[in-house]
């Protein structure tokens, strides 16, 4: 192969995370473009490949034939040839850490936008965690992006049979994938527009079930702040304590509007400080930035939009609040691998991001 033909990126650029490992692998696979990535996570504490990070790869080169260099936890680079879209119907993944499946999903997941309407994949994953801090919960996924993604015509559906917490995860999960349409829909997302009812979900393990009756002062505390600033919007809270190896808490509230919009808190958990009253009114307060703001794509979906506006044939466009370091991370590795153009336009409030 033509050396000058590898795409060649510095891992250590803007976040310098994982992100970037995970980006340019299903953007290489999507785009059928090989890559070598060099100076991995360079400048955080710990360099280098970590478990999760070497786990995605090698999913990712196992479902796309792709030809994976020799790497292992602590690698600086790796070099990716690509072998095509998806070409396996089922994978089984053995998470031995309490490592995020929500992270290690969206390689898959961006892989996926070129499958074709006949193909169906199963990814069961034996391990890891259904929550982690600075990543998006499976519940998360399901209620807001891969809602989304449906509209466009990619189904992902998320069956979660077991939950997962740091540090020893253990979650059980089966995610179907495919494709609903020959030809994918554009986004089209630039209003809010009116909003019935927030929904929430409240995850505990049974460590809390006899604890001071946390997650139902949470959801009592949510309830009580989405009445006291949207007196015309409904709440329906679930609160679900379920067995897990490890003690967690996760959150997240979501709400559709008549524009088909969703917008979200993404995934908040209990920390040690912060009290429940606390952690429900820093879920009401996140969302409420959105309504007031009339902004119908939340801070974490728009990062998980890009792959696939860039992808559609069409045009599309969202409105966000604010332009996310993930956000621009997707943004500054698509150059690298399409022609496709796109613009940000600032407003008073918020910005477009559009791709012509």
């Amino acid at each position: 192969m033509n050396e000058n033909k590898i795409i060649k990126l510095d891992g250590s650029i803007g976040e310098g995370g994982g992100s970037i490992i995970r980006l340019s692998a299903s953007f290489s696979t999507l785009f059928n473009q090989p890559i070598h990535i060099s100076n991995i996570r360079a400048n955080r504490s710990k360099p280098g490949l970590r478990q999760q990070h070497l786990l995605g790869l090698k999913t990712l080169a196992e479902l796309t034939n792709s030809n994976l260099s020799s790497c292992e936890v602590g690698s600086s680079e790796i070099t990716l040839i690509p072998g095509g879209s998806i070409q396996k119907s089922e994978i089984d993944v053995n998470v031995n850490t309490a490592a995020s499946l929500g992270l290690l999903l969206q390689p898959i997941q961006i892989a996926s936008l070129s499958m074709k309407k006949s193909q169906r994949l199963m990814v069961r994953l034996h391990g890891g965690g259904t929550f982690g801090k600075w990543a998006p919960s499976l519940n998360y996924l399901k209620d807001v992006t891969y809602s989304v993604f449906k509209k466009a015509g990619l189904n992902i559906d998320i069956n979660i049979n077991r939950h997962g917490f740091y540090p020893k995860g253990g979650a059980k999960v089966h995610c179907s994938i495919s494709m609903g349409t020959d030809l994918l829909k554009p986004i089209n997302m630039v209003s809010l527009g009116n909003i019935e009812q927030i929904n929430g979900e409240i995850i505990l393990s049974n460590h809390f079930q006899n604890k001071n009756n946390i997650g139902e002062r949470i959801k009592n505390t949510i309830i009580g702040e989405i009445k006291r600033y949207h007196h015309n919007i409904n709440a329906n809270i679930n609160c679900r304590y379920v067995p897990t190896h490890s003690q967690g808490l996760g959150l997240h509230l979501w709400a559709n509007s008549n524009t088909s919009a969703i917008i979200s808190t993404g995934t908040l958990l209990g920390e040690k400080g912060i009290t429940s009253e606390q952690l429900g009114k820093l879920a009401v307060k996140e969302l409420t930035e959105y309504i007031k703001n009339d902004i119908p794509v939340d801070k974490y979906l728009s990062d998980q939009l890009i792959p696939l506006m860039v992808y559609l044939k069409s045009s599309s466009i969202i409105k966000v609040l604010e332009i996310t370091s993930h956000t621009q991370t997707n943004l500054d590795l698509i150059k690298k691998f399409s022609q496709r153009n796109y613009k940000i336009k600032k407003e008073q409030v918020g910005y477009y991001i559009e791709f012509d």
